[in-house]
């Protein structure tokens, strides 16, 4: 059994800017990508993703293929993806989280919070792996922070998962903190198998940046954002199963923009004038 979050029932007061510029980025540059030749790829992954030997000084790339400091591909990582499902897999989340994060922290604070959960996502793998030659490409650290302050801020919020079980697919509401929770415990137990790897998925960055998550959202956060908030009702999750065109309309509502009701352009009468006597003097 296994679910795949779809979005949350959590709407936002605000346009997610920051976070759109930023699945942008992240989609552009993957185009760019997947147009060159498969050597210019691999030669793009060099020069921009985080090399644990290169950042520790034990090795050092070629003079072509240097195009910057080794610290600074802390950052430029966080930007690069391997293939269309580890784009897809990251863009969602960031689809389905990144919007409420900016929402409470504001779109400046929210994109510091973001590269700062990046860097120290990358920092943690070149530490765990400092004789690594693989280059660490992807947004999962950074991301893994955006939903470590969404668990800290929404731990109850109602996120609609696809369910499967064996052959049977369930569209079910969870609550965050169970579907974060479960997405943590799976990092938890396959970051022993990762160790002395070259390449392969870097479970060390999500925790890292994970963490780095739950340490920063209470410096990043709104003032009067509650963490950890208690429900002023009892929670109430749906796990019924529900058909597929409902979720559709769920999604819908979800994203659709919150429109003004439109005022009627009623001009203003002016109050009839008073007849003068004709008798009357001035």
């Amino acid at each position: 059994m296994f679910f795949i979050p779809l979005f949350d029932d959590n709407p936002t007061g605000r346009w997610p800017l920051v976070t759109w510029m930023l699945m942008a980025i992240c989609i552009a540059i993957f185009l760019y990508q997947v147009a060159m030749p498969e050597r210019q790829q691999l030669a793009l992954w060099l020069s921009y993703g985080a090399i644990p030997a290169l950042v520790t000084g034990q090795v050092a790339l070629p003079p072509e293929l240097a195009s910057l400091p080794p610290f600074a591909t802390l950052v430029s990582s966080v930007f690069l993806h391997g293939g269309w499902f580890h784009l897809a897999g990251n863009m969602l989340f960031l689809w389905i989280y990144g919007d409420n994060v900016e929402d409470r922290m504001g779109s400046f604070r929210f994109l510091t919070f973001y590269l700062i959960c990046g860097v120290a996502a990358s920092l943690t793998h070149v530490l765990i792996s400092p004789d690594d030659t693989s280059p660490l490409i992807g947004a999962s650290g950074a991301i893994a922070g955006v939903m470590a302050a969404y668990l800290l801020m929404f731990p109850r919020a109602k996120v609609r998962v696809l369910m499967i079980i064996i052959i049977f697919i369930r569209w079910i509401y969870l609550p965050a903190f169970v579907v974060l929770g479960t997405w943590l415990l799976v990092q938890v137990f396959a970051a022993p198998s990762s160790l002395g790897q070259q390449g392969g998925t870097a479970y060390f960055a999500h925790l890292g940046g994970f963490v780095a998550g739950l340490a920063l959202t209470p410096l990043f956060k709104k003032s009067g954002t509650p963490l950890l908030p208690k429900p002023e009702t009892p929670p109430h999750w749906e796990i019924e199963p529900v058909p597929a065109r409902q979720v559709k309309s769920e999604f819908i509502q979800r994203y659709q923009r919150q429109r003004r009701p439109m005022v009627p352009n009623v001009k203003r009468q002016r109050p009839p004038a008073k007849r003068k006597n004709p008798w009357e003097r001035d």
